[in-house]
C-alpha cells in the first residue's frame, strides 16, 4: 500500500459494539448470547475509514483481518495481463472482504472504496481462535464462504450463457435484493459503481452496457437519470434471467 493511501485509512477505536449496530442480522449468526457479543466487541477493536477511490488492501498486502463493511460501497478488482482492470465483486454493507487472503496469506486483488466508507477490521487469527469457541460464529462464516462460492458460479453463468441485456438485468435483480435486505427500496438505488466497471464485472464493453440501459429505458423497464436507476417493471427484468436460465 502506498504511503497516501496508507495515511488515508484512518484507523479509529471501535466505538459501536456489535450487540447495538444496525447490521447485527447481517453480519452475525443469530441467536448469540450476550457474553458471545462481547467477546466478539473485544476482538472487532478497530473501525478503519476508506475515502472514496482508496484501497482498504492492495493484490500482494499481507493478509491479517477480514473486514465487515459498516458503511460505504466497494469493488474488488485484479489486474489482468495486459494490465486491465478485471472488476471481480462489489460489496455493500453488511457483507465481508478479504476472503481472497486467507489461501496464500496474501491479498490476491484490490479493494477500492466506490464512495467514504467504514469497516470493521476482524484480526483473522483471533477470529479463527473465537470460532473454534463459538460454533454458530463458525456455522456463520462457513456460510459466508459458501455465499462466495455461489457468487463465483453466478458470474460465470452470466459469462457463459447471458446475452448482455440478460446479464445487466441479473446484475440490478442482484443488486436490488441485497438493498432490500438492508432496509433499502427494491425499486430505487444510486449506483456506486460506473457504467464502465458494471461492464467490467459483465464482461462486457462500455458501450455495450450503455446501449442495454438505453434499451430498458426506452422499453419502460427503467428510467435512469445517469446513476439514479428507477426499476419501473421488475417482473420484466426477471423475465430476462428466466428465458436465460432455461
Amino acid at each position: 500500500m502506498s504511503v497516501t493511501a496508507a495515511a488515508a485509512l484512518r484507523i479509529e477505536p471501535f466505538k459501536v459494539a456489535c450487540s447495538s449496530c444496525n447490521l447485527r442480522e447481517l453480519c452475525l449468526p443469530v441467536g448469540m448470547s450476550g457474553a458471545q457479543l462481547d467477546r466478539l466487541d473485544e476482538l472487532v477493536a478497530l473501525r478503519r475509514s476508506v475515502p472514496r477511490g482508496e484501497p482498504l488492501f492492495r493484490a500482494g498486502d499481507v493478509f491479517q483481518s477480514l473486514y465487515a463493511v459498516r458503511t460505504g460501497f466497494f469493488k474488488t478488482c485484479v489486474a489482468s495481463e495486459d494490465g486491465r482492470e478485471q472488476v471481480t465483486g462489489f460489496q455493500m454493507a453488511g457483507e465481508v472482504l478479504g476472503l481472497d487472503g486467507i489461501g496464500t496469506e496474501r491479498h490476491t486483488c484490490d479493494a477500492v472504496a466506490l464512495e467514504d466508507s467504514q469497516v470493521c477490521a476482524m484480526p483473522f487469527h483471533q477470529l479463527e481462535d473465537l470460532t473454534r469457541e463459538l460454533p454458530d460464529l463458525q456455522r456463520h462464516f462457513h456460510k459466508i464462504m459458501s455465499r462466495e462460492i455461489v457468487r463465483e458460479h453466478g458470474v460465470m453463468l452470466l459469462l457463459g450463457s447471458m446475452r448482455a441485456e440478460e446479464r445487466l438485468a441479473a446484475f440490478l435483480l442482484n443488486l436490488t435484493q441485497r438493498l432490500r435486505a438492508r432496509g433499502f427500496s427494491a425499486t430505487s438505488l444510486v449506483l456506486r459503481m460506473t457504467r464502465e466497471e458494471i461492464g467490467s464485472y459483465l464482461g462486457l464493453k462500455l458501450e455495450t452496457v450503455s446501449r442495454a440501459f438505453s434499451k430498458f429505458q426506452d422499453d419502460g423497464v427503467l428510467e435512469v437519470k445517469q446513476r439514479a436507476i428507477t426499476v419501473l417493471e421488475p417482473e420484466r427484468l426477471q423475465q430476462l434471467v428466466g428465458q436465460a436460465r432455461c
